[in-house]
């Protein structure tokens, strides 16, 4: 029996992916390896959000250069964004890479694969399945208990935030049917998982397919309404990443009315400053943002929240940073994961002069974690003596 190892980096998205690459593996009659030097096929999933991704997956794949030397049958295959990205050229710059595959490519792995065991020169697979795209469904594991997975409700993005690859790595906006997605929960759910969180790049701006309804701005909230009601053994409902924009009066209700939607939000803001919100083109204000999330935490007392920043984006001043400052000790965030700018390939950010220097990054960066670790940890004194669930 072939054996695979799979190494992923990056977000939620990306671990659903690998979650979904090993089904079909799985599937193709492969198991896991204990470790690289028994695999027969190494897969490393990307991430290129962040600056040097590229670099990071030569790190890791040299590491196991040794092997391909000892074994030249063994496949060492590239999925995820960076795949997306580079394709063909990451063939060229890494020779000893044999299969680079897009995130809509993940079922053609295992011909992919065979295509290299029968003497097949590299390849690079890297085609959006916009026409026709395609959910790959996510199965309960019989080998181990799960109490926690993920379920994909659309994938790809509309909104062309600035600084963002995403667009360009995960395609323009698809979504999945709504019978698809309380299917695939329900199924999870027969099959132990207690937990579900609802995967998208702005997850709440799915929506049905013609065929189902058009298009309102409460489908997001019906669908969660749906699952709700359809699967009552589902004890816990998250979703990620929302857009704030799409933080409605629908939505806001559906928390409020939701038992099975916990109290913690995930919105991303990126700056507290109205000035680089909109050369971000994040296409809300401060103001607005801080209207919706009172509304939500008016509506669900007790709700918290975390966020995404970014720091010293082009044209970054003290002033917009002390900005940023000021909205999270407004919005009381618990959380948060923070960034510092790095240009990305084929953003319209990197037409902006990146003038923060690394230093002052780096100083900007850890003042707001120092911030933030301060309001969580107010938030965990006040819960002593509580009996939480």
């Amino acid at each position: 029996m072939r054996r695979y190892l799979v190494q992923t980096f990056g977000c939620q998205m990306n671990v659903h992916d690998s979650r979904r690459i090993e089904e079909v593996l799985r599937g193709a009659g492969y198991a896991p390896a204990e470790g690289p030097s028994t695999a027969d096929l190494l897969l490393f999933n990307t991430c290129s959000v962040r600056e040097k991704a590229e670099q990071k997956l030569r790190s890791a794949v040299g590491t196991y250069k040794h092997l391909k030397a000892q074994r030249p049958e063994l496949v060492v295959a590239v999925a995820g964004c960076v795949a997306q990205q580079e394709g063909e050229r990451l063939l060229k710059r890494m020779p000893y890479l044999d299969v680079v595959i897009g995130p809509d490519n993940i079922p053609e792995l295992p011909e992919l694969v065979e295509h290299i065991r029968a003497g097949g020169p590299p390849v690079a697979r890297t085609v959006f399945d916009e026409g026709s795209p395609r959910f790959l469904v996510a199965r309960p594991r019989t080998d181990a208990r799960e109490v926690t997975s993920f379920v994909t409700v659309m994938k790809g993005c509309d909104e062309r935030c600035t600084y963002c690859i995403v667009p360009y790595t995960r395609g323009s906006e698809r979504y999945r049917a709504a019978d698809e997605i309380v299917s695939e929960v329900s199924g999870l759910v027969e099959g132990g998982v207690r937990e579900v969180t609802l995967l998208g790049q702005t997850v709440n701006s799915w929506h049905p397919g013609e065929k189902e309804s058009h298009r309102t701005p409460s489908s997001f909230a019906r669908l969660l309404r749906r699952v709700a009601q359809e699967v009552p053994g589902l004890r816990r409902l998250r979703y990620t990443s929302p857009h704030p924009r799409h933080l409605n009066d629908a939505l806001i209700a559906a928390h409020a009315d939701l038992p099975v939607l916990p109290r913690h939000l995930h919105l991303p803001v990126q700056s507290g400053s109205d000035r680089l919100l909109k050369r971000m083109l994040r296409r809300y204000t401060v103001a607005e943002y801080v209207e919706r999330v009172t509304a939500l935490q008016a509506a669900v007392p007790g709700l918290t929240l975390s966020t995404d920043m970014i720091v010293g984006f082009p044209g970054e001043t003290d002033a917009d940073f002390e900005a940023t400052l000021e909205l999270v000790r407004q919005v009381g965030f618990v959380s948060l994961f923070g960034f510092k700018y790095s240009p990305r390939p084929y953003t319209p950010a990197l037409k902006l002069a990146d003038d923060v220097p690394e230093e002052v990054k780096d100083a900007r960066l850890q003042a707001l974690f120092a911030l933030v670790e301060s309001q969580q940890s107010a938030h965990l004194q006040a819960l002593v003596g509580t009996r939480q669930q």
